[in-house]
């Protein structure tokens, strides 16, 4: 946690005037009980009213001063923790988007929502009341001793004796309830892992009727959580009996051992009353200590969880002093011996890959389930590295390039098309921000999806909701299409981006693709034969190696592979 303390910098002013606004209300506290007890001992029980009206109304006076220390400490102490807790979340958001792909899938993306938004969220309630606790619970405790040990040392003595068993038992509480705190992280973040993968796939789980199996799945992760909560709470809750318990026990010691030494002449009542305030200034601060100790386990597990992102640095990342950008006026992109595997598998997902493509020219790709297909384009803009071997783009290795550079030159469409909350207009524009409307509808036309947006009741200013769900599959895919080619690229990459098309609307989106790209790049990955037949190069897969490359024509008697492709497809009399 100490580490992250370090974005409290910009507000070390504010801490600072936090810090001597609680200092001044603890010694505005501490001079309370003097005070009333003058009053007693001065005003009452020697019948002097004009000293009880003055000592009262200076009573009222630091009153008022400690109750506004008391609001202005506690306004920016939330000032600068939610700006602390704002700034970590920027910076850790910030951070995350740098990650490659590997870093979301050793993580998980459940688990950094819950490590952007609870665990900072932890940290800022904590932060909050910790800095006027760290200064109230100190100064109270041990100013309240030093008081009480001026009123009556020999009285004192209980109070002395009491403060060790209270500060034992928050250790024994604060060493007991830590590693579950921790463990109630780790089960929130597999609850909302559950919760996410069921409101995503809602539409599979009641096809499939899985909503019981669902269900269960998420009350046992519901009952893991719940169950490590409760014990928690159980230790917390017998946590404050036992503490007021002994708080109960102290006052009447101090009472009984007080009005014995009251009835001997060695006390006066007005001390034993400031002694008894003392007493339970000393015991709330340890209160407050005890419950500071309680939240700071939570906050540790959570600010180590926070760090763990932070101090992961991405796998992928811009070579040193690297900001070359593409060496080549003309597109190109080329695969030299390249084999790769995902972290932690065995078997390599591609082996020795090697191919040209330059501009003017389609290349497709082809190969059953599980080929290769969609891991061989990720590494063209660099979304993994290569085990072995070269990617190229314009003549240069991706890895000498920086990303931002790399990727201005490639419009990608996913195999899964994802649209984004907003318009129409403000999806396509997602590929390129001052796009003119004339050039989204351009875009829009090109990718055949102008007919179906001017059919929606505002157009181009149609609203899409999350993830695209009041749109067709078809629909995302062609919008999807659009926002790659509004950026106008070098390089155009459509991995399986044709797939929920009819084969209507999918020839005619080739016959408007093929004038827009004639000057750029084109790589291609598909299932249907009728979609790659016309390309220049056709690369068959088959477990990650390439076993055929050439037009339809030559691979029709030259791969095998490809042959069982096109007769699982197409009629004797399409093929010939």
């Amino acid at each position: 946690m100490i580490k992250l303390l370090r974005f409290l910098r910009p507000y070390r002013r504010q801490v600072g005037l936090v810090l001597l606004l609680v200092f001044l209300q603890s010694i505005a506290e501490l001079y309370l009980p003097t005070l009333m007890a003058d009053i007693v001992d001065r005003g009452v029980v020697q019948g002097d009213t004009p000293y009880i009206w003055r000592i009262g109304g200076l009573m009222l006076l630091v009153a008022a001063c400690g109750a506004l220390c008391s609001v202005g400490a506690s306004l920016w102490s939330a000032k600068s923790a939610s700006g602390f807790a704002r700034d970590l979340r920027s910076r850790l958001f910030g951070h995350v988007e740098r990650f490659s792909l590997s870093e979301f899938d050793r993580l998980g993306t459940a688990s950094l929502i819950t490590r952007t938004t609870n665990d900072i969220t932890q940290l800022n309630q904590v932060l909050t009341i910790m800095m006027r606790v760290m200064v109230m619970a100190p100064m109270m405790c041990i100013g309240g001793i030093v008081m009480a040990v001026s009123k009556d040392a020999a009285l004192a003595m209980v109070i002395i004796s009491v403060v060790p068993v209270l500060a034992g038992f928050i250790f024994l509480v604060f060493r007991k309830g830590g590693p579950l705190f921790k463990a109630v992280q780790t089960k929130l973040d597999k609850l909302s892992l559950v919760l996410r993968e069921h409101l995503t796939g809602i539409r599979v789980i009641r096809s499939f009727n899985r909503i019981g199996h669902e269900q269960e799945r998420f009350d046992r992760a519901n009952r893991d959580l719940t169950n490590t909560a409760i014990q928690v709470n159980r230790i917390m809750a017998f946590m404050m009996p036992v503490m007021m318990l002994v708080l109960n026990f102290a006052g009447i010691a101090i009472i009984w051992f007080g009005g014995i030494r009251i009835d001997a002449g060695h006390m006066q009542i007005g001390d034993l009353i400031a002694f008894i305030q003392y007493a339970w200034q000393i015991m709330f601060s340890l209160v407050f200590a005890s419950m500071m100790f309680i939240m700071i386990p939570r906050a540790s597990a959570s600010a180590a969880r926070i760090n763990e992102v932070l101090s992961m640095m991405p796998d992928i990342r811009d070579a040193d002093g690297g900001k070359r950008s593409a060496g080549s006026t003309r597109p190109s992109v080329e695969f030299r011996n390249v084999s790769f595997r995902y972290p932690g598998a065995e078997m390599q997902a591609l082996s020795n890959i090697s191919f040209a493509t330059h501009a003017g020219e389609v290349t497709a790709i082809i190969g059953g389930t599980g080929s290769g297909k969609s891991t061989l384009v990720h590494l063209i803009p660099r979304f993994y590295d290569v085990e072995e071997g070269q990617v190229l783009v314009g003549g240069i290795d991706v890895r000498e390039l920086t990303q931002e550079s790399l990727r201005a030159q490639i419009g990608l469409v996913p195999q899964k098309a994802l649209l984004f909350t907003g318009t129409i207009a403000d999806n396509i524009r997602f590929g390129k921000e001052q796009a003119t409307d004339e050039e989204v509808r351009r875009a829009a036309e090109i990718a055949q999806a102008s007919e179906f947006i001017r059919g929606m009741k505002d157009g181009y200013d149609s609203p899409i909701s999350q993830g695209g769900a009041n749109v067709s599959g078809g629909q995302k895919q062609r919008l999807s299409i659009a926002r790659a080619l509004v950026r106008k690229p070098g390089i155009y990459v459509f991995d399986d981006s044709f797939s929920a098309l009819d084969f209507k609307t999918d020839a005619k989106l080739r016959e408007a693709l093929r004038a827009e790209t004639a000057d750029a790049c084109v790589i291609l990955v598909a299932q249907r034969v009728s979609t790659v037949i016309d390309a220049d190069r056709i690369i068959v897969l088959d477990e990650g190696r390439i076993v055929g490359m050439g037009t339809h024509r030559e691979l029709l008697q030259t791969s095998d592979v490809y042959r069982e492709i096109v007769a699982s497809q197409l009629s004797e009399e399409e093929i010939a």
